[in-house]
């Protein structure tokens, strides 16, 4: 774990739950293509850093789940490097209580003000074409966060973020988590077309090809919705269905895969309303879902 990976002449990752990237510049300049999931994260990058000899510049955080931006705040301090992120990551970058509060819906209870939900602020500017390095080009990823987006390198080597899961977790997380169903189906078309030297996804192994993982995701992401629709022959709440989600993947409810699975459900629930599969009633003060 925290092994460093060479896959291009100046593109490299470390091996770590969270992939983090890594593209050093002709003067030995380092960019971290995000931070992992702490400080003990971040302590480590620093360590291959100053191994290799390379000058930390700056952290282009892909998106702002916590495992992406943990280790931002301790090496901004350590370093002085900035600190990127797109669009809305960057609001949520700057207050990560934005995290646990969206995902649950209101003021988040200690339960779920923790580390793997909420990362500690860091000072975070907005993320432009502007502030890459010579041959680094960034493009949009959205449908597993607000404004996610990837990065391709000088050596062709493609950062792709949260965008897929590897097989093993499609198989042992049943439903992964997603903020836009509808983007993240375009984002999927899109990947699969992609061509380039290597893909490295942050949970997924590195691969020359990708339209295959794409299409294994994209086939879970209609499995998901398809069995909503079987679930919702039955007019049933939120809760009910959430109930017999859970059982059907074989998860276990605890506070954090309630927000988390929970924020995942709402989400596909309005995929399906919007595609017209789906609507809701309100029926003696309650929200009731069933099929069209």
């Amino acid at each position: 774990m925290y092994e460093l990976e060479q896959v291009g002449a100046g593109s490299y990752y470390v091996n770590c739950p969270a992939k983090i990237g890594i593209y050093v510049g002709e003067q030995k300049d380092a960019y971290l293509i995000d931070s992992g999931n702490d400080k003990d994260a971040g302590r480590k990058v620093r360590q291959i850093l100053e191994r290799e000899g390379w000058q930390l510049k700056a952290i282009f955080n892909t998106h702002s789940n916590a495992d992406h931006i943990g280790g931002n705040r301790y090496l901004q301090t350590q370093t002085g490097c900035r600190i990127y992120a797109p669009g809305m990551e960057c609001a949520f970058t700057r207050h990560p209580v934005l995290e646990p509060a969206f995902l649950y819906g209101g003021y988040p209870c200690e339960a779920l003000r923790h580390k793997f939900l909420m990362a500690q602020e860091s000072d975070t500017e907005y993320l432009t074409d502007a502030v890459l390095p010579e041959g680094m080009q960034m493009f949009p990823l959205p449908g597993h966060f607000f404004d996610m987006v990837g990065f391709r390198t000088k050596d062709d080597v493609v950062y792709l973020a949260d965008c897929l899961m590897s097989e093993d977790s499609l198989k042992k997380y049943g439903i992964g988590f997603l903020y836009d169903v509808a983007a993240y189906m375009d984002t999927l078309e899109k990947v699969k077309g992609m061509e380039a030297a290597l893909f490295v996804p942050a949970h997924a192994p590195q691969a020359e090809k990708i339209a295959p993982l794409a299409e294994k995701n994209i086939a879970k992401v209609q499995e998901i919705a398809e069995t909503i629709m079987m679930f919702l022959t039955e007019p049933m709440m939120f809760e009910p269905l959430l109930k017999r989600l859970f059982e059907r993947y074989g998860l276990t409810m605890n506070f954090e895969q309630y927000v988390l699975v929970g924020s995942t459900v709402r989400s596909y629930l309005s995929y399906l309303a919007d595609a017209g599969k789906v609507r809701a009633n309100f029926e003696e003060n309650c929200l009731i879902w069933e099929r069209v």
